[in-house]
């Protein structure tokens, strides 16, 4: 299938050149290239549209307004029909290519854009979209071009996000969903107000592979009764962002996921193995598409990932660029909260109970009690009802409740019996049920 870019602009044709100006350096492309570009560590770098039209990840630039990037961000300026950009700061490379997969992503577009067309002729739900492949190929930038498109299309998508490791939307360590009712913002991304947000604890869904699938299922439940009151969301459908963990468990989550959600389209990015595996193992309904990724994916080093984790944290406490949020920070006594870790630790199989698996144990809810180990880490605030009871068979409540916030645990008193807490409001703590996560997070502001 094929489709048509936007009406062509006076500015095509442009020379694929860049030249140093008074303000910074011009680029010029020409239709359907994009200039890539890495800022550099310590750095902040300035793009300017100075003509023609362009869009980031699919959302529009406006003309002669200056957008900020900060230090490690990598961006991809694509044009239709051809443009002049102007970049001014340090960067670590900056570069025109004309081999961009963007007319594949508009293709893929169009033919769900077909699909919601078609739910809302029949009264049926629209497409839902599972973006998959192993880490650094691109997915959580596919999943925003085609939410971009489809939200200016006047579209009510649904963001489902499980990447523990490097969620888009909320802290690492939790699975989440949103809504998305306008394009993301060129710099910030998509507006974050409401999202529906899970506990995991963890960066990887290898250290609770069942607490992983059962929270899927969570979200796929919530989802569909989304649909079932809300006629926009049920025909935006959604587009499921995963983890780059492909192999083994990882693999038979994928497998989990497109059944739980009864995903109709599935997008690879950038690998036939797992492209043969999935045609292969879903049902025959399933579209399995293989989409090469950009040239312009980079692989992150260990030290990079860890460092992204850090800035989503510090944005949660203090807002993009730690100038928009007012953090506090006060004591929480020991008596006042129950902490709890998801998972009691493997123990041998002759000493588990009766008719108990090592599974169950995976799911268990681990009373902490607080002590100078907690410092630095970080705490989801659960949304149960500070009544609930938590006993045996009791803990699916808190498993399964969505998180109100978090805070990071600064420092503890054992002898006075209180814990400093950063929180983004001020005291009281909203509930008084605390699951503690394996990532820890210093506050060097």
């Amino acid at each position: 299938m094929t489709a048509e870019a936007p009406e062509k602009s006076a500015e095509e044709g442009l020379s694929s050149s860049g030249s140093a100006g008074t303000s910074g350096t011009r680029f010029d492309l020409e239709r359907e290239t994009e200039l890539r570009f890495e800022v550099e560590a310590g750095e902040r770098v300035q793009l300017e549209l100075l003509s023609g039209l362009a869009e980031v990840f699919g959302s529009e630039l406006n003309r002669n307004k200056k957008y900020t990037f900060g230090p490690g961000s990598k961006i991809a300026v694509f044009t239709w029909q051809g443009c002049s950009v102007s970049l001014s700061g340090k960067t670590e490379v900056a570069y025109i290519s004309k081999d961009t997969p963007m007319l594949l992503y508009l293709n893929t577009h169009v033919a769900l854009e077909q699909m919601r067309r078609q739910a809302e002729k029949d009264n049926e739900r629209g497409p839902r979209v599972m973006v998959v492949g192993p880490t650094d190929v691109g997915k959580s930038t596919v999943c925003r071009v085609l939410l971009n498109y489809a939200v200016r299309l006047g579209r009510r998508p649904t963001l489902v996000e499980l990447d523990v490791g490097q969620s888009s939307v909320s802290v690492p360590g939790t699975m989440s969903a949103l809504c998305i009712e306008r394009p993301a913002d060129v710099e910030e991304g998509f507006s974050v107000q409401a999202p529906l947000v899970f506990h995991f604890g963890s960066t990887t869904p290898g250290t609770n592979i069942k607490l992983y699938n059962k929270l899927t299922s969570s979200f796929a439940e919530v989802f569909s009764q989304r649909c079932e009151v809300n006629r926009k969301a049920s025909v935006g459908g959604c587009i499921i962002n995963t983890c780059g963990w492909v192999k083994g468990s990882g693999y038979q989550a994928l497998v989990h996921c497109a059944s739980a959600f009864q995903v109709d389209v599935v997008l690879v990015l950038d690998q036939e193995r797992l492209y043969n595996e999935l045609k292969r193992d879903l049902p025959h309904f399933v579209r399995v598409v293989l989409l090469p990724k950009s040239g312009g994916v980079v692989e992150r080093s260990k030290d990079c990932r860890r460092e992204t984790r850090d800035e989503k944290i510090r944005e949660y406490f203090y807002g993009f660029r730690a100038t928009s949020f007012y953090p506090h920070a006060f004591d929480v006594r020991f008596s006042e909260v129950r902490i709890y870790k998801i998972g009691a630790p493997s123990i041998p199989d002759s000493c588990l109970p009766l008719g108990m698996s090592q599974d169950d144990t995976q799911l268990k809810l681990v009373p902490v009690s607080p002590g100078r180990d907690l410092t630095h880490h970080v705490l989801s605030v659960s949304s149960v009802d500070d009544d609930a009871e938590v006993g045996a068979g009791q803990s699916r409540g808190i498993l399964e409740s969505p998180v109100c916030g978090f805070i990071v645990v600064t420092a503890v008193d054992t002898q006075a019996q209180v814990m400093t807490v950063l929180s983004p409001a001020p005291r009281p703590l909203p509930r008084h049920t605390l699951l503690i996560m394996d990532i820890r997070f210093i506050d060097l502001k």
